[in-house]
């Protein structure tokens, strides 16, 4: 990168920090450092709630999603605007009602301590885990294309968060949250309309490109269990994962716990609602035109180009050389095919305009052999190397096409969105720990500022955890599948836990405590055993559908265990 990009990145972050320290320095009691003096109003409650969720992990797996698999993500938003709606008429004004720091707090009240300990330690097991991949997926990205070290990548992020999170708590982290999204979606919007300026056609034409290369695929209507992104899992499986996100992980309850009242609470969660489905459009969509791009322009046969800089000087020096030259072919003959057929496209031939997209799709599939080949190669020369490369796509682009200064500002996006969600996560973990641990079974009659300090301390801390876990943690097949996942796993059994809370009045602690630890068990069984057989039965189930399944094995176990009416069961 140019000066001007360091100048840009470091400038961007060290403001943002400092401005958060600044403003909020020095909380006086545990109201103010984990409600944040309850001040917050509508519109940056929205901002800290989509930042929250749009941790770096979005800005850098997403456009490779779409480059790799087309707008059918979107499909996995879906069910937010009806589950912020949900969230609003229900479980909202709870929270409210009983003034919690914590969502869990509403699980004793309801049903006794096991319980609520049940949900809260599911919660520090899935959010614990996920901080240290929100610091990891932007860090071996970063650490990759900068030529940092990967450990202190993960150290420098880790160590900018604990700054101004440990410094002035919740309202620190809503403050900073607000200038980080404005970074963010100010940044990606502007390679947005970079890379449509930048293409050799007119936007027109680029839609055809997409769409008749089946990148344009926003809705699928067939119903398929194992298939992960399709209207019915959007609406149904990803519903029940939003609502258990948004309505009992601590991590977001801690954003509009902080609302000015329960009006503010509210339209801060409508506001993401209705802006995150536009959000990840236009994010997916950046994808899909760098797709476009890389049609026209040759792209790098493996995205992550560390590894294939590898192949060099080694006994498959030759081999690669040999893969490379018959991928540059490979790629002037599709690039004449796609504009064969935007000329039969112009010239309304639909047959002609269709020959030559079973064309371009035949050379599609050469071209991913190729790529694979030398995957193989990469891997022969060492075997432990990472050959995943769709969540270096975009920032591949970025750094070679992109001006000095636009460089600095994506990376400082990238930066960005790591800090905001892992801060959240950090502070929903100290307050939880605080709360729903420290406070209520180990120290139970300290001080308010005894806690408060508590909370910075168990903030540090979890901190330090992520980062270690950063270190350690592998690549999954897809870097925000891995955090879908991770949620899918937990979200259900909790959420279930909370919905017999709601609306199943005549069920006791201990039915629900049982169907909770049952349900939870099964869910991680059937995960284990995914993709294979259990007794002669094909299990193949996409990870969305976990949280629905978990949901209702609670609502349905505890229900049972309740009707027998056996001692155990009873509260």
């Amino acid at each position: 990168m140019s000066t001007l990009d360091w100048i840009v990145l470091f400038g961007t972050l060290i403001t943002i920090v400092s401005y958060g320290v600044y403003k909020t320095y020095g909380p006086k009691d545990m109201e103010s450092y984990l409600k944040g003096d309850k001040d917050m109003n509508w519109w940056t409650i929205g901002l800290s709630i989509m930042a929250t969720q749009a941790s770096a992990i979005t800005f850098l797996s997403t456009p490779g999603q779409a480059f790799e698999d087309g707008m059918r993500f979107i499909q996995f938003y879906f069910g937010l605007p009806i589950a912020m709606i949900i969230l609003s008429v229900t479980f909202i004004p709870i929270y409210y009602r009983l003034k919690v720091y914590t969502a869990y707090e509403f699980l004793e009240s309801r049903f006794d301590l096991k319980t609520r300990m049940l949900a809260a330690l599911l919660f520090l097991v899935q959010r614990g885990l996920a901080a240290g991949i929100t610091i990891y997926a932007p860090a071996i990205i970063l650490s990759t294309l900068l030529g940092w070290n990967l450990t202190w990548t993960n150290i420098l992020i880790g160590c900018l968060v604990i700054a101004y999170t440990v410094s002035g708590g919740t309202k620190a982290v809503s403050i900073t949250q607000k200038h980080q999204m404005g970074v963010m979606m100010g940044g990606m919007i502007l390679a947005g309309g970079l890379v449509i300026y930048m293409l050799p056609i007119g936007f027109m034409d680029a839609l055809h490109v997409a769409g008749k290369m089946e990148k344009l695929n926003v809705i699928n209507f067939d119903f398929d269990l194992s298939d992960r992104y399709n209207f019915w899992s959007g609406i149904t499986g990803a519903l029940f994962l939003f609502l258990s996100y948004f309505g009992t992980d601590q991590s977001q309850v801690q954003r509009y716990l902080t609302g000015k009242s329960l009006k503010e609470s509210r339209m801060g969660l409508i506001m993401n609602g209705f802006l995150k489905v536009p959000m990840q459009f236009i994010i997916l969509f950046i994808g899909v035109m760098v797709f476009v791009f890389y049609q026209f322009y040759q792209p790098p046969i493996v995205f992550n180009q560390v590894q294939t800089e590898k192949l060099l000087n080694t006994p498959y020096q030759a081999d690669y050389n040999t893969l490379e030259n018959h991928f540059s072919i490979n790629f002037q003959q599709k690039n004449a095919d796609i504009m064969s057929m935007l000329g039969a496209i112009e010239r309304g031939d639909d047959q002609q305009a269709d020959d030559y997209r079973l064309k371009i799709k035949q050379t599609n599939q050469e071209q991913e052999h190729i790529r694979n080949e030398v995957k193989n190669l990469i891997k022969q020369n060492e075997p432990l190397a990472e050959t995943r490369d769709t969540d270096y796509v975009f920032m591949r682009f970025v750094m070679d096409y992109l001006p000095p200064g636009i460089i600095g500002l994506l990376f400082a996006v990238i930066f960005s969105a790591a800090m905001s969600s892992t801060a959240s996560e950090l502070n929903a973990l100290a307050s939880t720990s605080t709360v729903d641990i420290y406070k209520r079974s180990v120290r139970k009659n300290e001080s308010s500022i005894h806690y408060m300090r508590s909370s910075k301390l168990f903030t540090a801390l979890w901190g330090l955890f992520a980062i270690l876990f950063a270190t350690y943690v592998s690549l999954f097949e897809n870097l925000i599948q891995a955090v879908n996942l991770l949620g899918s796993l937990f979200y259900g059994t909790i959420l279930g836990m909370f919905l017999v809370g709601f609306y199943m009045k005549w069920v006791g602690g201990n039915a629900v405590f049982i169907a909770a630890v049952i349900t939870e068990i099964i869910i991680l069984l059937i995960h284990w055993f995914n993709g294979g057989e259990v007794f002669g039965i094909s299990i193949d189930i996409g990870f969305l559908w976990y949280n629905a399944i978990g949901c209702l094995l609670v609502m349905i176990l505890s229900s049972i265990f309740q009707i027998l009416g056996l001692e155990i069961f009873k509260k």
